[in-house]
């Protein structure tokens, strides 16, 4: 046979042409949730060898989701969905490839891998610099979220009991008129396997539990609303079932009631204390976004453009107070972004961005590093499916704690005159991440220590290095709060990853002030 005709046939079957890759894989102590995988991932791997690729690796993937919606005593929404397939994703002329497809069998992915290779020779014509990969051993592994209750093992009728027996603690409360209240779950489970001899096996799940309570004050014509305090989480049902909802939901029906009598703020420079619970979006919106490094290359402009943050600033630009510390980590307890090892097989990790103060790194995957003359990826690759390529995505950011023991009523009565926010509401931010106006669930003005009623139609403004410079206290530990989005928009085409951003309350001093309710 000729050695053309022997390897088309072997990318056909399965034969195996490298060998020590699977043979390692099948050896170890590692056990994969389908031992299968491993071959039809080595056939892609084979091929992509085959036809000279310098690189190749290839994810197969299973996607559940699921989401329940209420309102009041019944039922609006239902779905379940599922879907499976593989991308394989090559490096050939110095330029990437990919190509995918949800008929996962020896021969489709053979053909796949092909088109893929075509499409990297094509792309390297005009490409100007071949792509340069940071090192990264082989890996061997297993990683899953942490998880007591399998969501999806859960029955429907029980998430449907809990929720609309949500709905009706809080119609309970005189003058509610309306909850709506609803749940959503991911499960990502996901096989990679590269060129470089790594085989990894993830299963990851993200809850997502919420309601809106709604009071409407028909003698005014006036309605108020607020959400619940619940975050998404990446973890299992254990948090559904364990959240005080009847409690939330109970204080989210009085703040409704409330903010109809609520004093509307004065405009102008105040203190501000923001809770986690709001605080949390601040930092994805103007720490997280400019701090990934294809914005900040002009390389990326989707959802609110490039970035402030430019590369002659890394390492030297004052980017807040020197108690403002902020943390890269994709391996945080309970974080939407949480993994063992991210989409280029790299094992995750944790690391400074902001430390006292001073911006020291940006997010970064393996063919970014050397932008910024880094050895290693910070492991900062995810696709949102099988069907989609990996790129740069943030990692959980979270800012440190305080280092002096401080709880919210120590910081309260250490504040004279200031507005405390909680929740997360309205948001804008422009095209350089750098001015930003953010609202929120409820407002409380703060006197001589102690909180003095509700406000409302407030919102803060301030530009991006401006506000975290003002930062001058930040509570300890135990005050601490994981809020995180679970669905956040970048690249073109869109996708969509979850991200999760933990902080204790913290101080700004003299904020811009808006009142949303006037119109100068």
């Amino acid at each position: 046979m000729k050695r053309r005709d022997f390897l088309k046939a072997t990318a056909a079957t399965g034969t195996l042409l490298f060998l020590p890759d699977l043979t390692r894989a099948k050896s170890s102590h590692i056990r994969f949730a389908d031992p299968d995988l491993a071959a039809l991932a080595q056939i892609a791997l084979n091929t992509a060898k085959s036809l000279k690729a310098t690189y190749a690796d290839i994810r197969i993937a299973r996607y559940r989701t699921q989401s329940i919606n209420t309102r009041e005593k019944r039922v609006t929404n239902v779905s379940d969905a599922e879907n499976y397939g593989f991308g394989v994703r090559v490096l050939a002329n110095g330029t990437w490839g990919f190509a995918g497809s949800q008929n996962v069998t020896k021969d489709e992915i053979a053909k796949v891998t092909k088109s893929a290779v075509a499409i990297a020779k094509a792309n390297s014509k005009i490409q100007k610099e071949p792509v340069r990969l940071a090192p990264v051993g082989s890996v061997l592994a297993t990683w899953n979220t942490p998880v007591r209750i399998n969501p999806f093992n859960v029955s429907l009728n029980d998430k449907i009991n809990m929720l609309l027996a949500i709905n009706e603690e809080a119609l309970k409360v005189k003058g509610v008129s309306f909850c709506t209240s609803g749940m959503s779950f991911v499960n990502e489970s996901k096989f990679f396997a590269s060129t470089e001899g790594s085989f990894i096996d993830q299963d990851l799940f993200r809850c997502n539990p919420s309601f809106t309570v709604t009071a409407v004050n028909r003698e005014k014509g006036l309605f108020e609303s607020r959400n619940s305090y619940s975050e998404p989480m990446g973890t299992g049902f254990e948090y559904v079932a364990d959240y005080p909802w009847f409690d939330d939901v109970r204080l989210a029906a009085e703040d409704c009631l409330e903010k109809f009598s609520a004093k509307s703020v004065e405009p102008g420079k105040r203190d501000l204390l923001l809770h986690p619970s709001n605080l949390w979006l601040t930092i994805h919106e103007s720490v997280g976004h400019p701090t990934e490094l294809d914005r900040a290359m002009g390389m990326e402009a989707n959802y609110a453009g490039t970035s402030f943050l430019t590369l002659d600033k890394l390492g030297t630009f004052k980017f807040g107070s020197d108690i403002v510390n902020f943390i890269g980590d994709k391996t945080q307890k309970d974080g939407l972004a949480t993994c063992g090892y991210d989409d280029d097989g790299v094992p995750t990790k944790q690391g400074h961005i902001v430390k006292d103060g001073v911006f020291v790194d940006y997010q970064t995957t393996r063919d970014q590093a050397h932008v910024i003359n880094r050895k290693e990826s910070h492991g900062c690759s995810y696709s949102q499916s099988w069907a989609d390529v990996p790129f740069q995505r943030m990692p959980n950011i979270s800012l440190e704690p305080g280092k002096t023991p401080m709880t919210l009523n120590q910081l309260l009565a250490n504040t004279e005159d200031a507005i405390l926010v909680k929740g997360r509401g309205s948001y804008s931010i422009d095209h350089q991440r750098y001015n930003f106006q953010f609202g929120g669930q409820t407002f409380y003005e703060v006197k001589n220590g102690k909180i003095a009623g509700m406000l409302k139609d407030v919102a803060y403004q301030a530009r991006t290095p401006d506000f975290w410079n003002s930062c001058d206290a930040i509570c300890s530990k135990e005050e601490y709060w994981l809020g995180g989005s679970f669905n956040d928009g970048k690249g073109e085409p869109g996708q969509s990853n979850a991200v999760s951003h933990g902080c204790c309350p913290a101080r700004f001093r003299q904020v811009n002030i808006l009142n949303t309710a006037r119109s100068t």
